[in-house]
C-alpha cells in the first residue's frame, strides 16, 4: 500500500492542475445539487418491529383519514391573572383564534378547547389541538407563519399564547461557538506548523471536504428521507477528521524536507507513509458509523453513514488534494523545524544550540518509559473514576421539556403541565385491533377498564372506532412525565394487561404515541449496544491486527477506548443528568441522557480514537522495524508524532466544542460528550496509557504467531518498501521512473 500511495503522491504533485480542477467541480456540482433542492426538515421516524412502530402502521390502514403522520401543534392560552378561561371576552378571543386557524391551507383539523374539553379544571388555561394534512418537515414555512401570527393576534387580546407540538421544527443552530471552534484550530495550526500558509492547508481542504459532504447530503435529503441533524452530525465528524488527516500529511511531508528530499519526493513519501496511516484510520471511523446500520433504526443508519461518506472524502481529499496543494506552494512550505518569514523571518529555530536538546513529546515519553508502571496506574484510576457516574446513567429521548426556556416550545410545555399535570405531555396511544373479536365493542371496553386500573393513570378517554368497527384508539393520560421511568413502567403494565386481554377477547392490545415510541427506542438501542460493540470491535481489532502485525497491540489500542468512552459517558451523565456545570454547557433542563448518545459516542470515539493509535504506534513500529529497541523506538515515536497528535487532538476538541452551543439538545449533547472524549482518549490513553503499556511489555507487544504472520497481507504501512526501492534506485537511475511511472 505505501508504494501505491507514493505514487499517487507524486501523481497528484505533478498533476495538481488536474487534481484541483476535479475537486473545484466536485464541490461545485454538489452545491449546484444542493441549491436546486428542497430544504430539509425533520427526517422521518420509524423503528422496524417494535410495537409502537406496529400501531403506528395499523392506524395507517384502519384510520386512512387520520392522517397519522401529520405535523401537530398545541396552541396554549393562559388567561391573565384573576381571571379565566371560561370568562366571555376569554372565549371569545379562543374561538376567534381557532376560526383564523381552521383557515389554513394545510390544516386538517382543530379542535375547539370549549367543546373537546381542552379547559384546566381551574380555568386558566385552555389549548387547541391544530393538526395538519402533511408532515412536519413538509408543511411549508408560509404555514408555520400564518400559525405565528395568529397566536401573536390571540397575545394582543390579552392572552398568554404559546405553540407547542413538531409543526414548529426548526433547523438546528449552532451559534456562534462553532466559529470559535475553527479560530481555534487555525491558532494550534499556526502554532505547530510556524506558517500559515502550512496552518491553511488543513482548514481548506476540511471546508471543501465537508461542502462536498454537506451539499451532496442537502441535495439527497428529500429523496432519501434525510433530516436537518444529519448533515450538522456529518459536517462535525467530517471537519473534524478532514482538519487531522491533512494536518498528519502536511506534517510528514515537512520532516521529509528536513531530511533533505526533494519536494516531489517528500511529498510521495509523506502519502506513502502518513497517508497509509490515514487510509486504515480512515477505515476504522467508517466501519465505526456504517456499523451503526445494525441497530435497524433508518434515522440512525442515515446519520452513519452519511457521516461514514463525509470521512471518506476527507480521506481523499488529504491523499490527492494536499499533494496538490504542497505542488502549487512549492518553497514557502518549510521543512519541520524552519518558520516562514511572516512569523519569524526564515530562520531555524532548532539551531546548533538547541540540536541536541529532545523536544517534549521525547521528554515525555522518556519519563514514561521510566515509571511506566505509576503512569499506567495513575491513568487507568483516573479514568475509573470519571467512569463513576456512568453506572447511573439513564436512557430516554428529548420532549419539548429538553428545550430553552426561551422557546414557546418549552413555555407550551410548562403551561400544559401546569394546567393538566406532567403527563399530559405525553399521552399513550392505545390501539385495539378487534378484527378477529365475535364482540368488538365488549373488547374495547375491557380494554378501557383494565387500564383504568393501572397505577399512575389520571385519565383514560373512550374508545374511538374506525368505520368498519374493527379497530379503535384509546388515549390514556399517565400522571408523570414522559421521560420518567414511571411512565416506562406503564407502558410495560399496559403491554402485559393486553396479552391477558388478547386470550380473553381474540383483540390485540397496542401501545403507540411519541411517548412509547421513545421507550421502545431506548429498548432497541440497549439491547443493540453489545452486539454493535463486538461487530465494531472485532472488525477494527482485526484490521489493527494486518496493520500492526501484532495481538497485544490492537487488544491494548480496544481496551483503552472502552475506558476513554465509559468516562466520557461518566462526564455526559454529571453534567446532562446531574447538572453538574450545567450553566456552564447551557444545559436548563438536566434529565435522562439521549437514548442514541451511547451507541452513537461508541461508533464515532472508536474511530476517532483509532486515529491517534494507528498515526501514532505506526510511528512507533516504523522504528521499531528498522531496528530500534522496543523503548527507544517508544521514544522516537513521541519524537516525531506527539506533538501532531497533540495538535489533532486539540482541534478536534475545538471544532466538537463548538456544538456545544447548538440549539439542538442531541447536537449539543453529542458535541460535549465527543469533545470530553477526545480529551481523555488523546491526553490520558494514548499520550500516557499506551507508552506505558507498551514499555511494560517490550519485543512481547510485537509479536504475532508465524502462521497468522504468514497468512496476513503485508499492508506495508511503515513504508518500508520504499525505503527498498529507494535504495535500488540509487543503484539504477531507470528503476526510479519506472516506480514513479503511475
Amino acid at each position: 500500500m505505501a508504494t501505491f500511495l507514493y505514487k499517487l503522491g507524486r501523481l497528484a504533485f505533478r498533476r495538481r492542475h488536474f487534481v484541483a480542477l476535479i475537486w473545484v467541480a466536485l464541490l461545485t456540482l454538489a452545491g449546484v445539487g444542493a441549491a436546486s433542492a428542497p430544504a430539509a426538515g425533520n427526517s422521518s421516524f420509524s423503528i422496524p418491529g417494535t410495537e409502537a412502530q406496529k400501531a403506528f402502521d395499523l392506524l395507517e390502514q384502519r384510520f386512512p383519514g387520520m392522517i397519522a403522520d401529520g405535523a401537530t401543534a398545541r396552541v396554549v392560552f393562559k388567561a391573565p391573572s384573576g381571571e379565566k378561561m371560561t370568562d366571555k371576552h376569554n372565549k371569545a378571543t379562543v374561538r376567534r383564534t381557532v376560526q383564523e386557524l381552521r383557515s389554513g391551507s394545510e390544516v386538517a383539523s382543530v379542535a375547539d378547547p370549549y367543546t373537546g374539553h381542552a379547559v384546566s379544571k381551574d380555568g386558566t388555561i385552555a389549548y387547541a389541538s391544530v393538526k395538519y394534512e402533511v408532515s412536519g418537515m413538509e408543511l411549508r414555512d408560509s404555514s408555520k407563519d400564518a400559525l405565528k401570527e395568529t397566536a401573536r393576534d390571540a397575545r394582543d387580546a390579552g392572552l398568554t399564547v404559546e405553540i407547542g407540538g413538531d409543526a414548529l421544527s426548526a433547523t438546528p443552530e449552532t451559534g456562534s461557538s462553532e466559529v470559535i471552534g475553527l479560530a481555534v484550530a487555525a491558532v494550534v495550526l499556526v502554532i505547530t506548523f510556524g506558517s500559515l500558509l502550512a496552518a491553511g492547508f488543513p482548514l481548506l481542504t476540511a471546508v471543501i471536504g465537508v461542502g462536498i459532504g454537506v451539499s451532496t447530503i442537502t441535495a439527497l435529503a428529500g429523496a432519501l428521507d434525510l433530516g436537518t441533524t444529519t448533515s450538522t452530525l456529518a459536517s462535525m465528524i467530517g471537519l473534524a477528521v478532514g482538519i487531522d488527516y491533512a494536518l498528519f500529511i502536511v506534517s510528514r511531508y515537512r520532516s521529509e524536507l528536513a531530511e533533505g528530499r526533494e519536494r516531489e519526493e517528500a511529498a510521495g513519501r509523506a502519502v506513502g507513509t502518513a497517508g497509509s496511516a490515514v487510509v486504515f484510520a480512515g477505515l476504522t471511523v467508517v466501519i465505526a458509523l456504517v456499523g451503526l446500520s445494525v441497530v435497524n433504526i433508518p434515522m440512525l443508519t442515515k446519520m452513519g453513514v452519511a457521516a461514514a461518506g463525509t470521512v471518506a472524502i476527507a480521506v481523499l481529499i488529504a491523499l490527492t488534494l494536499i499533494p496538490a496543494l504542497l505542488g502549487y506552494a512549492g518553497r514557502r512550505i518549510k521543512p519541520t523545524g524552519e518558520k516562514s518569514r511572516l512569523l519569524g523571518g526564515g530562520r531555524k529555530r532548532a539551531n546548533a544550540e538547541k540540536q541536541g536538546r529532545p523536544n517534549m513529546g521525547t521528554r515525555w515519553a522518556s519519563f514514561v518509559v521510566r515509571r511506566p508502571v505509576a503512569v499506567l496506574l495513575l491513568g487507568v484510576i483516573g479514568l475509573g473514576a470519571a467512569a463513576v457516574p456512568a453506572a447511573s446513567l439513564e436512557l430516554g429521548l428529548p420532549d419539548d421539556g429538553s428545550q430553552p426556556t426561551s422557546t414557546t416550545q418549552r413555555r407550551a410545555y410548562d403551561l400544559l403541565s401546569e394546567g393538566f399535570g406532567p403527563g399530559f405531555n405525553g399521552p399513550l396511544m392505545v390501539v385495539v385491533d378487534a378484527k378477529d373479536s365475535a364482540r368488538p365493542k365488549a373488547a374495547f371496553t375491557k380494554v378501557g377498564d383494565e387500564i383504568k386500573r393501572l397505577k399512575d393513570v389520571v385519565t383514560v378517554t373512550p374508545a374511538t372506532p374506525n368505520k368498519a368497527g374493527d379497530t379503535a384508539t384509546i388515549t390514556v393520560i399517565p400522571n408523570s412525565k414522559p421521560s420518567s421511568a414511571t411512565t416506562e413502567d406503564l407502558v410495560h403494565a399496559i403491554r402485559d394487561k393486553g396479552a391477558d386481554i388478547t386470550s380473553a377477547t381474540d383483540a390485540n392490545v397496542l401501545v403507540t404515541g411519541s411517548t412509547a415510541m421513545n421507550i421502545d427506542v431506548s429498548q432497541r438501542l440497549n439491547d443493540a449496544l453489545l452486539p454493535y460493540l463486538a461487530l465494531v470491535v472485532g472488525l477494527a481489532f482485526l484490521l489493527l491486527i494486518v496493520v500492526f502485525r501484532s495481538i497485544l497491540v490492537p487488544l491494548k489500542a480496544a481496551l483503552g477506548f472502552l475506558l476513554s468512552v465509559m468516562a466520557a459517558l461518566g462526564a455526559v451523565v454529571a453534567v446532562f443528568q446531574w447538572g453538574w456545570l450545567s450553566g456552564l454547557m447551557n444545559v436548563e433542563q438536566t434529565g435522562p441522557v439521549m437514548s442514541m448518545m451511547p451507541i452513537f459516542m461508541v461508533g464515532v470515539v472508536f474511530g476517532l480514537a483509532m486515529d491517534y493509535e494507528v498515526f501514532l504506534v505506526t510511528r512507533m513500529r516504523e522504528a521499531y522495524v528498522h531496528g530500534e529497541k522496543p523503548g527507544q523506538a517508544v521514544v522516537t515515536g513521541f519524537r516525531h508524532g506527539a506533538r501532531v497528535v497533540t495538535a489533532a487532538a486539540v482541534i478536534m476538541i475545538a471544532v466538537f466544542s463548538g456544538f456545544i452551543g447548538s440549539s439542538e439538545s442531541m447536537v449539543r449533547m453529542i458535541g460535549f460528550g465527543l469533545a470530553t472524549a477526545v480529551f481523555f482518549d488523546a491526553f490520558i490513553v494514548r499520550m500516557a496509557i499506551v507508552p506505558a503499556v507498551l514499555a511494560l511489555l517490550g519485543k512481547k507487544a510485537w509479536w504475532l504467531p508465524g502462521w497468522l504472520d504468514r497468512a496476513l497481507p503485508d499492508v506495508d504501512v511503515e513504508g518500508e518498501g520504499l525505503r527498498t526501492a529507494r535504495d535500488h534506485r540509487d543503484a539504477d537511475p531507470d528503476e526510479e521512473r519506472e516506480l514513479v511511472r503511475a
